[in-house]
């Protein structure tokens, strides 16, 4: 809470104060009346300290941080006794700026999208009740904003019996607080309290969801009535939050100095973009509303993923803590062998069966591979990784079968305009800061001849992608002659894969010289991209590097940016890539949709951006490239049942 005061102007420090200091109490908490005496005997001014509206995955009683803070000067949000900063802005503030309020807008969309709340720790495909009901939100007894409301049983009562009388047929629906379902603190209503038609929603479901399927929505003071806003209800209030009075809702208790009429959009730009201050929890410091949102999301992803737990089978010694860091921060992850064992195991607890690339498992397991920006070196050389991607349909690199990206790609030229533009931001940072998915130094590049330069990248022969993904052209040899035979007049470079040329894979092609006009030994990939007219590959990754720089690709196999149209296809079709996405929608899926990220300093989730930021500082861990360990890994897999857990 310190460093969050700091980030955002204050410096807390303990002491009586003076006349014209702030005296900082948490909203209108049971020990608030200490700093409020505090300050008025001493003439200081008090400052009211909350949660932001988006707050963290798990409720501040279960332990999760808040993602940002209410600092007002003026009163708490929550009670119209006092006039807040808050309701100041709602009421003066022009609100008419057209970027602010686009990016209003985007803000809403994306909450919409990402099904994110106040509390983001549900399952957003927990089912929620059959459409066609009147929602009732409770709230937790003895609440601060259900008092500055002179709210009390009784007057939940009269909420839930208006609600029966207005409609009079439909059924009722009562949703419990998130504390109240986890048992930190009460609710207003009792099972004696339902009638005929009414039931409680105590499970973890999604607001977003459970909005949707109402004809009319009442609360009291409840957040989730500002949620039913954004999600185009006007709610019957019966409190007076913040959120009344901006002719947005039916008001029961008006506040009469509230007369201004606002927009969703306005309402939204000064409650989650003007009023609170975010913090970074990553970078530690005072950030942006998209930050904080682009923060939470990837937090929120992950809780999401791993919440029933994983059990990782024939996974490679070195890979392990980084497994365990990256996907065991809700239960921690069990390593197991063999994958028969360990899928029977997963079974037994309730977890999710993971599984490296294409690796032997049972159907139905979940494949991890690294993402496309990975680290500052070698997987091979046992540095760990800044993303990885979950896969539960198939494999990105095998185009016999659907993947999860494929499916993406598949959908993202429907992708809204904000998210097409976070996929435009964060390519063109990538390329201005020179980041791929190594990001290995290399030599500059040797004085080039003129000529048409067609830049060949070579691939570890006995990789999956070659082996799932390639035709009649499978080796390096074979992809160099294929080229010359086509364009006999170009200047061919060809580029070895940076394992090979450790020696830690096979794919050395000895006479490179011979085939290629000039062989870019230890060469940096986006130097050799930067000079080059087109890129012909097999199934290389730098085939969707060059796509993001611009350049033409020929591709010889099958990887997954091939087939949308995007690039020049020699080999087999996939009729199931009938989709055209642009560059930018190829982006989104590959660089943000599909993988998870990983903050190299802190472990924690974090988003593309934060990654980017890191590698480009070189900020990212690295870890001795021993060749000999290298070599080893397989034999120290073979070990695995020594090392379960």
């Amino acid at each position: 809470m310190r460093r969050r005061l700091r980030a955002a102007g204050y410096a807390p420090r303990p002491g009586l104060p003076n006349a014209g200091d702030l005296v900082g109490v948490w909203g209108q908490s049971p020990t608030a009346w200490r700093g409020e005496a505090l300050a008025q005997r001493r003439g200081a001014q008090l400052l009211r300290i909350e949660d932001a509206f988006l707050r963290s995955v798990r409720p501040g009683r279960a332990g999760g941080p808040p993602l940002g803070l209410l600092i007002d000067h003026g009163g708490a949000h929550f009670d119209a006794g006092t006039v807040s900063d808050l309701e100041s802005l709602l009421a003066t503030h022009p609100l008419d700026d057209t970027a602010l309020l686009d990016r209003a807008r985007d803000g809403i969309a994306r909450l919409r999208e990402a099904e994110l709340s106040k509390y983001t720790g549900f399952d957003p495909e927990t089912p929620v009740p059959e459409p066609g009901y009147v929602l009732v939100i409770d709230q937790t007894a003895g609440d601060a904003a259900v008092r500055a409301s002179r709210g009390d049983r009784n007057r939940f009562l009269e909420m839930l019996f208006e609600a029966r009388e207005a409609h009079p047929g439909a059924r009722i629906v009562i949703k419990t607080h998130p504390e109240t379902q986890q048992g930190f603190r009460a609710g207003h209503f009792r099972p004696d309290d339902l009638g005929p038609g009414m039931s409680f929603c105590d499970a973890p479901v999604s607001p977003w969801r459970l909005l949707d399927g109402a004809i009319a929505v009442h609360v009291f003071s409840s957040q989730m009535g500002f949620e039913a806003i954004l999600a185009g209800h006007r709610p019957v209030v019966h409190g007076q939050p913040f959120y009344a009075g901006w002719s947005l809702s039916e008001d029961r208790d008006p506040v009469w100095r509230r007369q201004r009429r606002l927009t969703r959009a306005q309402l939204f730009a000064a409650a989650m973009i003007l009023y609170p201050h975010w913090h970074d929890p990553l970078r530690d410091r005072a950030c942006s509303f998209e930050e904080a949102l682009d923060a939470i999301e990837a937090e929120t992803r992950a809780w999401r993923e791993d919440r029933a737990g994983w059990v990782a089978t024939d996974m490679r010694l070195w890979k392990r803590r980084h497994l365990q860091a990256g996907f065991g921060t809700v239960r921690p992850v069990i390593f197991a062998d063999p994958p028969a064992r360990a899928a029977r195991r997963a079974e037994r607890s309730g977890r999710r069966l993971m599984v490296w690339g294409d690796r032997e498992a049972p159907e139905g397991a979940v494949r991890i591979e690294d993402g496309f920006l990975r680290s500052k070196g070698l997987g091979a050389a046992l540095v760990p990784p800044a993303s990885l991607a979950l896969d539960d349909l198939g494999l990105h690199y095998d185009p016999r079968r659907e993947s999860r990206l494929e499916r993406l790609i598949a959908a993202s030229p429907a992708l809204p305009d904000h998210a097409r533009r976070r996929a435009s931001r964060l390519v063109e940072r990538l390329i201005a800061t020179g980041l791929s998915k190594y990001n290995l130094a290399g030599v500059a590049l040797p004085e080039l001849p003129t000529g048409h330069r067609i830049l060949v990248p070579g691939q570890v022969e006995d990789d999956a992608a070659i082996r799932l993904g390639a035709a009649q052209v499978r080796t390096n040899r074979a992809l160099l002659e294929a080229v010359r035979a086509a364009h006999p007049d170009a200047l061919i470079l060809y580029k070895p894969h940076p394992d090979v040329e450790a020696g830690l894979r096979p794919g050395a092609v000895p006479d490179a010289e011979r085939l290629a006009d000039v062989v870019l030994a230890d060469t940096d990939i986006l130097a050799a991209l930067a000079v080059a007219d087109e890129v012909w590959t097999i199934t290389s990754g730098t085939g969707f590097e060059a796509l993001l720089r611009g350049v033409k690709v020929t591709c010889l196999g099958t990887p997954f940016y091939a087939g949308w149209g995007l690039t020049r296809d020699l080999g087999p079709p996939c009729p199931r890539r009938m989709a055209r996405p642009d560059i930018t929608a190829l982006a989104h899926a590959a660089l943000i949709g599909w993988p998870r990220y990983f903050d190299p300093l802190s472990g924690r989730p974090c988003p593309p951006e934060l990654a980017l930021e890191r590698l480009a500082a070189g900020l990212a861990p690295r870890r001795p490239g021993l060749r000999a360990l290298a070599k080893l890994q397989g034999l120290f897999a073979t070990a695995a049942p020594l090392w379960r857990r």
